[in-house]
């Protein structure tokens, strides 16, 4: 709230690092009013943040404005240009860590950390100005010069690290396409157990065949398309699709009986890796597309494919390049092209295009 020159925020004051710095809440109305960007034509030696990227702001905002009643964003960090007073709450050891900060409105106030989450505000505000009771916490520090404040940045920026786009998955459990993948992950036996939920790449040494965020990948491709009326018929279809597919693939199912490790596969075969996956997602598509009535059928071929890395001939230049696996689309897309001629199925027109590029290289 405001006084008639300062501002009052109800505050806990803490110590870091031997300096004073106070937490407190704010009203997210009054955030686009008192936190000011620097400005995006100075340098960066003489900017204290990074310039805003405007592209990430509205789906930020999309995200508050349809969650209002479940949307989490983490605390600002801010520093004060200005005089400001702390009024403790009492002379007790827990009353002088509580009380009231004092800041004069011609103070300025520079956000050290979260930007893009302020201007995110703004933006859901002018959607939503309901949202403007509620509250964000912000942690505040008195400003001691610009060098002190890139400082902060980067300290505050120094160990951020987003998390792997499996671990993500697994836990969003707001987007129906990693609850799909979920889904599918727990209902399909060979993915059930040997399926890496945390990270996005496998180890050497790992038990796992599969990542979440491949299955969630090539779950997306697999479906893309079709005409499927509701969230139930694709869990099926896909659940369905990617048992068949393990039947024809006796080494999954191996893997998944610890009959064999799933290191000496990686090492091994072309079917032990997310390129595949991704490729025999393509190639489903196609199936489920063109040929509903009798898919499973045509899958049976699948048997009969030489999976074998040391069979170069086969797989250079499309899974491989120069000896190791790739996961890049044009490989992907090679790849799902053996595949499809090896069952029989017709290319598209992009896929016949690259096919002959392929072909002229060799």
């Amino acid at each position: 709230m405001a006084g008639r020159f300062e501002y009052i925020f109800p505050s806990i004051r803490g110590v870091q690092a031997g300096r004073e710095h106070y937490i407190s809440m704010c009203p997210l109305r009054l955030i686009p009013r008192i936190f000011l960007f620097d400005e995006e034509e100075l340098r960066p030696e003489l900017r204290a943040q990074r310039v805003l990227n405007k592209q990430r702001v509205p789906e930020m905002a999309r995200y508050i404005v349809a969650n209002p009643k479940d949307y989490t964003f983490s605390a600002l960090t801010a520093s004060i240009d200005g005089k400001v007073q702390f009024e403790a709450l009492g002379e007790t050891s827990s009353e002088r860590s509580i009380g009231s900060l004092r800041v004069p409105m011609t103070a300025r106030f520079v956000i050290n950390d979260g930007q893009h989450r302020r201007a995110a505000i703004e933006s859901a505000l002018h959607e939503n100005p309901d949202l403007g009771d509620e509250t964000i916490a912000v942690v505040f520090f008195l400003d001691v010069g610009l060098k002190r404040c890139q400082q902060m940045f980067a300290d505050l920026n120094r160990h951020a690290i987003r998390p792997t786009p499996s671990l993500g998955l697994l836990y969003d459990h707001r987007d129906e396409g990693a609850n799909l993948a979920k889904e599918v992950t727990e209902r399909v036996p060979v993915f059930n157990g040997l399926t890496e939920t945390e990270r996005s790449t496998i180890s050497n040494r790992s038990i796992k065949l599969f990542t979440l965020s491949g299955i969630h990948n090539a779950t997306h491709a697999l479906l893309s398309g079709l005409e499927l009326k509701s969230r139930e018929e694709q869990a099926n279809l896909a659940v369905e699709y990617w048992i068949e597919v393990s039947r024809h693939i006796p080494d999954w199912l191996h893997a998944k009986d610890r009959r064999v490790s799933a290191a000496d596969l990686r090492r091994d075969f072309i079917h032990a890796h997310t390129l595949a996956l991704a490729a025999l997602a393509r190639v489903g598509n196609a199936l489920l597309s063109q040929h509903r009535s009798d898919w499973k059928g045509r899958l049976k071929k699948l048997d009969s494919l030489d999976w074998s890395r040391a069979s170069s001939g086969m797989w250079e230049g499309r899974a491989m390049n120069a000896g190791r696996l790739s996961k890049r689309s044009v490989n992907v897309m090679l790849t799902g092209n053996l595949i499809k001629r090896h069952l029989g199925l017709s290319l598209t027109a992009d896929e016949q295009t690259l096919e002959s590029r392929f072909r002229k290289k060799k």
